[in-house]
């Protein structure tokens, strides 16, 4: 899977590959044939006293070098260009598929892990790919050669460096296959501390509030230590290598020096031979090395690479369509900038612009004994508002993934202008329909790049128009600079309720058909609330309107008003009907309001 996965990343680069390749056959070439050079030198020159044919050799040798030299500098900056291009795309793939991914593979998955993945796995294998491409053309050729012209130097004396090698490589395999259980391990735990780690920074205060700061400090020792034995074992092995293959090395040439003294004492070999020889046994010795620490990263980049390729591999549940749908009303600036008004195609507005049709539709996770979901028929049409109400857990923000399509019906259908979301092009339904999430996320920047989130081009004067009706311009203008201060990740500079009405005006600046409201007045106080839907009712006329509430106060103005109790449809109509109708209804709203409040409407409404 590892040497897959390099491979087809790899094979854009092939003709770099290629030309790295050359160069270090060049550069190989070169290295092997200086101590041939060394020992002709020695045998012919040195000892003939020939000054003549020292200062010839010398030169070739210098000349030699310089090549050697060349071909080397080119093939490391080549093999680091190569390699460095091949993290980025590997990191780019990982990226658009986790992307592509619906909510259910990311809730699989865990965002901690999909971080790790991207990040620290991606950077395993680009490790492996910048010393591999380095090394393990050269590395191997050199050794091979190194035998085989040591072989022509003298044969008897030769077979040591055959058993040398043969003994090096079984002890480098036992010792990999023990690291590559530990660095699975290793990745694991990397995975559990980097969750640890996320879940205790967001919820420092959670932890403080209930002074769970000795039970959380205790976890993440626990994990940590487990982390530090692994790596530690690992340690142990890494740090085993070297010494090993030193003392192997050492007393093999120990072994070759006593071997060849008794040959050159008995004429059987010359001393450049010998001195020859000593050079391809450092070659041999210095690629075994190198080789040797490049294994040392196989067993974690083939960890890392599985890990990859199942991010890669691994289908969304939410698969675009082979032949989109674009429709007319959903064509870009679906809404005009004027409250209330919407853009006309030449042939005149679709009718069906703005309509929400959902049909049956059914919810459910795999595995599950039942649909989160079921028998869900709902139509909201434009111009209407639509609020939906229910205890924690009866699938409201489910229903409104579906109409988002992050994630598809198990059963029945979402028709979203006239057209399936199954079928309807991303970037149309994007358009169509603006949502406001019940926790709203700000990017890092300033306040207008995150209200131009929603409409790159929007003027300053629109970003103003739009935070004034979310009722966030009071705060904005009281910022050092305006719509230019700075905003931290996650908007953690700015309280929880400013993160509402900036994203309420990140998505009015969009101006779609289809707007859907999570529970994302629940963060502002009863006076904020009502001041803000005041001003969002000119703006949004016209517009399909799905409300997600838990406070029936926020919902009773709604033009209907849909119960959902355990994943089906308990009741649909009015407040005053439901109250009248509806025992659900009833009791959600005497549990909020007094019941003269919920009668007649007593509870801080515009």
């Amino acid at each position: 899977m590892l040497f897959g996965l390099l491979r087809t990343h790899v094979r854009p680069y092939r003709w770099p590959a290629a030309l790295l390749v050359l160069l270090q056959l060049v550069q190989i070439l070169g290295t092997l044939l200086l101590p041939t050079l060394g020992a002709a030198l020695i045998d012919n020159g040195v000892v003939a006293g020939d000054s003549g044919y020292i200062t010839r050799v010398g030169a070739v040798m210098v000349a030699v070098a310089l090549v050697q030299i060349v071909a080397a500098v080119g093939a490391v900056s080549l093999g680091a260009r190569t390699a460095m291009a091949m993290g980025r795309d590997l990191r780019s793939a990982v990226f658009r598929r986790v992307l592509d991914f619906s909510a259910r593979e990311v809730g699989r998955f865990g965002t901690p892990s999909l971080l790790t993945r991207t990040v620290n796995d991606v950077q395993q294998v680009q490790t492996l790919a910048l010393s591999g491409f380095g090394i393990v053309v050269s590395a191997p050729l050199m050794c091979l050669g190194s035998v085989v012209l040591a072989l022509q130097q003298d044969l008897p004396l030769a077979l040591i460096l055959v058993v040398l090698v043969v003994v090096v490589g079984v002890a480098f395999g036992f010792l990999l296959v023990r690291m590559g259980t530990f660095y699975e391990r290793m990745q694991t735990y990397l995975d559990r501390l980097t969750r640890l780690l996320r879940e205790q920074i967001t919820g420092v205060r959670v932890v403080r509030s209930f002074v769970r700061d000795a039970h959380e400090r205790a976890r993440f020792t626990r994990t940590n230590t487990e982390l530090f034995d692994v790596s530690r074992r690992v340690g142990r092995l890494i740090a085993s290598m070297l010494p090993v293959v030193l003392l192997l090395m050492n007393g093999f040439m120990v072994a070759i020096l006593w071997a060849g003294a008794y040959r050159v004492d008995g004429g059987a070999m010359r001393i450049g031979a010998l001195s020859a020889f000593l050079s391809y046994l450092s070659l041999i010795l210095m690629s075994v090395v190198m080789i040797a620490f490049v294994f040392l990263s196989v067993p974690r980049a083939k960890v890392s690479a599985a890990r990859i390729q199942e991010i890669v591999t691994t289908a969304t549940s939410v698969v675009p369509p082979a032949e989109p749908v674009r429709t007319a009303a959903d064509a870009p600036g679906g809404r005009s900038g004027e409250p209330g008004g919407r853009s006309e195609e030449a042939g005149g507005r679709s009718e069906e612009a703005g309509r929400l049709d959902i049909r049956g539709a059914e919810f459910r996770y795999p595995g599950a004994e039942k649909p989160i979901l079921h028998g869900i028929d709902l139509t909201a049409a434009p111009g209407e508002s639509v609020a939906i109400l229910g205890s924690t857990g009866s699938g409201k923000t489910t229903l409104l993934n579906l109409v988002l399509r992050l994630m598809d019906v198990t059963g029945g259908s979402v028709r979203v202008n006239g057209v399936d979301v199954r079928e309807l092009d991303p970037e149309a339904l994007s358009r169509a329909v603006g949502f406001v999430p019940q926790r709203p996320y700000l990017f890092s920047g300033t306040v207008a790049t995150n209200l131009r989130f929603g409409k790159p081009d929007a003027t300053d004067e629109e970003l103003w128009r739009a935070l004034r009706t979310a009722q966030a311009a009071g705060f904005v203008e009281t910022m050092p600079d305006g719509l230019g201060t700075a905003i931290a990740q996650g908007g953690t500079n700015v309280s929880g309720g400013q993160r509402q009405r900036l994203a309420i005006a990140r998505t009015l600046l969009r101006r779609p058909d289809i707007y859907l409201f999570d529970d994302c007045f629940s963060a502002l106080d009863y006076a904020t609330d009502a001041a803000l839907r005041t001003a969002l009712a000119p703006e949004i006329a016209g517009a399909t309107v799905l409300t997600v509430a838990q406070r029936v106060a926020t919902v009773r103005s709604a033009d209907r008003i849909v119960v959902l109790d355990e994943g089906r449809i308990a009741a649909t109509g009015t407040h005053d009907s439901l109250l009248r109708d509806s025992t659900t209804y009833r009791e959600i709203a005497l549990s909020q309001l007094t019941e003269e409040e919920a009668v007649h409407g007593l509870a801080g409404q515009p």
